[in-house]
């Protein structure tokens, strides 16, 4: 376990890394395409900025994005009682508990550290699961808290929002920018701001894909490591299965996020997913069931 978390703060730093060399390319391609340097200080400023503000923000942003609102003991004392006790099992500080009011069931857990971590479930999830289902999700997304899981979504996420951002702004600049362009810029430049701009999104959601896939299957073993029954694991995600519906509240840039994919299902959905399929977690969980 150890080893995982150490593994995921080097994650994070490459991330960081990847993220400035990428945010640097599309910069230097803008000074390029419209032959204007300052473009590229301007896009590396901002970027900058912009992810300073997602480190320490992000996991308020993402609560407001699906619309999850915060709760007391009071409120559903079944759910935050079953947070509470698992935050007392794993040692970790007790996270803020959300709901959001969705009938389509799902989880996730965010935060840039255990000490600032929020956990939050729909109202789906918890009117579908037992309460030993629900304490495995719920283990699976303290889990994540734990090894330290969400700080990488958290980056990933700002990777996403800032590629995304970067990437609307070369085509406003294309279509809306100064009319000099035409007289200054290079038209192979427009064309590769084009490129990039199609392209730029696809890697972000790729590196999302690659680093999630993996985590989803850890979380999944982990759970059953905290809760001692792996029935109760494989049983909430054939559930999941059987129930899966998209979300009300969809974004791609949340979706690496949740214990199942929230978005509408379809090829390019399923093909670029940071979700493994259900069945293969359930098959994993079933062939390490004498190994827990």
């Amino acid at each position: 376990m150890y080893k995982q978390i150490a593994e995921n703060k080097r994650k994070t730093i490459f991330l960081i890394i990847g993220f400035v060399l990428l945010i640097g390319a599309i910069a230097g391609l803008f000074a390029w395409a419209y032959n204007d340097v300052w473009l590229a200080v301007w896009t590396i400023v901002i970027a900058i900025v912009y992810a300073v503000i997602q480190y320490f923000a992000a996991s308020s942003i993402a609560m407001a994005m699906t619309g999850a609102k915060e709760i007391t003991k009071k409120d559903n004392p079944r759910f935050y009682n079953i947070v509470e006790n698992l935050s007392i099992t794993t040692g970790l500080p007790m996270p803020k508990v959300y709901i959001i009011s969705d009938d389509a069931p799902n989880a996730f857990a965010t935060g840039r550290d255990p000490k600032h971590a929020s956990v939050a479930a729909t109202t789906g999830l918890i009117d579908i699961m037992n309460d030993k289902e629900l304490t495995a999700v719920m283990a699976h997304e303290m889990s994540h808290v734990k090894n330290y899981d969400i700080r990488v979504s958290m980056v990933v996420f700002g990777l996403v929002c800032v590629v995304g951002l970067i990437s609307d702004y070369g085509f406003r600049m294309m279509f809306y920018g100064s009319r000099r362009r035409d007289n200054e810029g290079s038209p192979v430049g427009y064309l590769l701001v084009i490129i990039a701009g199609i392209l730029a999104p696809i890697l972000a959601s790729l590196a999302q894909m690659a680093v999630s896939r993996q985590r989803e299957y850890l979380a999944d073993a982990s759970a059953v490591n905290i809760t001692r029954y792996p029935e109760g694991m494989i049983d909430a995600l054939r559930k999941l299965q059987e129930h899966s519906a998209p979300m009300k509240s969809q974004n791609v840039a949340t979706e690496a996020m949740y214990i199942n994919n929230p978005l509408r299902k379809g090829f390019f959905s399923n093909l670029f997913s940071s979700h493994p399929p259900i069945e293969k977690r359930i098959e994993r969980l079933e062939h390490g069931k004498t190994t827990f």
